[in-house]
């Protein structure tokens, strides 16, 4: 198996790197993430991962794609619905189409670490987008080890987000206080 493992940052990929190559499955991770915003924020995420990768010794490949533009275009019609209609799909799509260009036959992905994320649309859509591909998707539940992969990634002091990617996920971040702070004028 060749498994190319879409990959969202470093942290969210320690536990998933790590049960995978329990199994026996060394992954190549795939950095394709033009949902992430600011620029700042993409760019210590990557360069997280870059170092991440190096000192375990999995290959990665870096697709750079600084979205802010397109990803504005396509979810500002929809934004509560972002993730399924567009996040996760232009993502797992561009893996997907990465993996049969390059000879890979699998692919997964970090955000099924996440116990934020909308676990079970994320599945169907893989699962949709590799047979639409003719590639495997191999799922995990890797959510068991989030906070185990998480313990480990503070411990090794790498980058933690505060929030998932894209600027409107650091909106609800803030959420509770925003409304708090409008209550107060």
């Amino acid at each position: 198996m060749r498994l190319l493992l879409h990959t969202c940052c470093a942290p969210c990929s320690v536990y998933c790197i790590d049960a995978l190559r329990k199994e026996g499955i060394e992954p190549t991770v795939y950095w394709y993430n033009p949902n992430i915003h600011p620029y700042m924020e993409y760019k210590i995420r990557r360069d997280t991962l870059r170092e991440y990768a190096k000192s375990i010794d999995v290959e990665a490949i870096f697709e750079e794609e600084y979205g802010l533009r397109e990803f504005c275009k396509n979810v500002s019609s929809d934004i509560e619905n972002r993730c399924a209609n567009y996040c996760y799909k232009v993502r797992l799509t561009q893996t997907a189409k990465y993996a049969l260009e390059h000879g890979y036959d699998t692919i997964s992905t970090t955000l099924l670490v996440s116990p934020y994320q909308k676990h079970e649309i994320l599945k169907r859509q893989a699962e949709e987008i590799s047979k639409e591909y003719g590639i495997n998707f191999l799922y995990r539940d890797f959510r068991v080890g989030f906070r185990e992969g998480q313990a480990k990634a503070r411990e090794l002091g790498l980058y933690m987000q505060k929030y998932c990617g894209c600027i409107f996920s650091e909106e609800d971040r803030y959420k509770k206080q925003i409304e708090k702070d409008m209550l107060k004028k």
